[in-house]
């Protein structure tokens, strides 16, 4: 029998074989995802995003070029924003210095150049162990099915930063992070993004017997990860710029006498207010201004309300004070509205010149909850409330942010 040809058995073979693969990317949008991933590497490295500047290697402004274009259109944006983990493509195009265009052909060339080496020792294009292990961490992320719990706590975390209740400290000063310090609760920063600690697992060994914990890190770009106590202190140490945020406590702020050693440093005041502006009238009894100064005379610091747009331009009349000592009064002061956020009256006046005036000390508070709030700042656990208005009282934060 004489032998098959080459086209009979290649069509006899063809029954057999795998089926081609459907789907895929088409490769222009693997060449956008794949460029991505690099400037995603780059930000994992340096902590920030690639910058313009003389100053800059090649590859950063390259990378830089690269992002601002990206940013730009509309048909990469929508490709890459479920991967952007890092919030790279939220920022806006800088404009350091021209951003030439380059196509695929021309910026491989001008890279190639940069990386033109005589040195056969010299590995090209293969990343450290550090750098796979921060892609690797950066590939473990998910998207947080629940962030909209976490949300408040973040948002409330950024006001706490603005007013000075909470502070930042970096993690490279510090003379050690202890395992003790990366608990549920905590806030840090790491690779420019808030992080917070939203569950801690059972304390583990591990093959050297030392102690771990699987933590649940939720991050504020509505991504989480599931990484141990120590993977998640070596990321930190790995990024110079990582902080780690201070959880506030008031302490003893207040003290119903004042001893021969402390020094009065202000009152907490609250008013109410005589003004015929319907939105006055119609919630007088439990609309309130908070305020601290810094006189021992309130009457001084009221004197001239009528003349005041934040007082509503109108008299009012003091219903209670509270004494300070040794105290921060713009700290406190920006404590006590954090609290009463919720409930800040929206209004807007014209003072005595026709020029609109949006005063923001007045809330929408019973004066029973304003004196429970003071007591809370004398033991020192007002950092965990908040005020609900449909309740009229304050409420604790649950360590997922919801409330109890």
């Amino acid at each position: 029998m004489s032998d098959p040809d080459l086209d009979d058995l290649a069509a006899e073979l063809s029954d057999f074989a795998a089926p081609e693969k459907a789907g895929g990317r088409p490769p222009r949008e693997e060449r956008i995802i794949a460029g991505f991933e690099d400037i995603q590497r780059f930000f994992a490295q340096h902590g920030r995003a690639p910058q313009h500047g003389e100053d800059r290697d090649i590859f950063e402004r390259l990378y830089a070029v690269r992002l601002d274009r990206l940013r730009s259109l509309p048909d990469c944006r929508a490709l890459l924003e479920p991967l952007d983990h890092q919030g790279l493509l939220k920022g806006a195009a800088t404009a350091a210095e021209p951003s030439p265009t380059y196509n695929a052909d021309e910026l491989a060339s001008e890279l190639s150049e940069v990386s033109k080496t005589d040195d056969i020792t010299v590995l090209r294009h293969v990343r450290t162990a550090a750098e796979k292990r921060a892609a690797e961490e950066i590939a473990q992320r998910k998207p947080c099915d629940d962030f909209d719990e976490f949300k408040p706590l973040f948002e409330r975390v950024r006001r706490e930063l603005e007013a000075g209740v909470r502070e930042t400290h970096a993690v490279h000063k510090l003379d050690e992070l202890k395992l003790t310090e990366i608990q549920q609760g905590e806030f840090f920063i790491v690779e420019g993004q808030l992080a917070y600690i939203a569950e801690l697992g059972e304390a583990i060994k591990t093959k050297y017997e030392r102690r771990d914990s699987r933590l649940r890190v939720v991050y504020d770009n509505g991504t989480e990860s599931d990484v141990l106590q120590r993977s998640f202190q070596r990321a930190l140490y790995r990024d110079e710029a990582a902080r780690l945020i201070t959880n506030p406590s008031a302490g003893p702020l207040f003290d119903d006498k004042a001893t021969d050693d402390d020094q009065q440093s202000g009152t907490i005041y609250v008013l109410r207010s005589k003004s015929d502006l319907p939105a006055v009238v119609a919630h007088r009894e439990v609309l309130h201004k908070i305020g601290v100064t810094g006189q021992s005379n309130v009457a001084a610091r009221l004197a001239d309300a009528r003349n005041d747009p934040t007082f509503l331009l109108a008299d009012v009349e003091v219903v209670a004070t509270y004494d300070l000592y040794n105290i921060n009064r713009v700290k406190l002061e920006n404590l006590i509205h954090r609290v009463f956020d919720s409930a800040r009256l929206d209004i807007e006046i014209k003072d005595r010149f026709g020029k609109p005036v949006a005063p923001r000390e007045w809330f929408l508070v019973p004066l029973f909850v304003i004196d429970e709030a003071v007591e809370r700042i004398r033991d020192g656990s007002i950092t965990q409330y908040v005020y609900e208005p449909t309740g009229a009282r304050l409420v604790k934060m649950a360590a997922t942010g919801s409330r109890s």
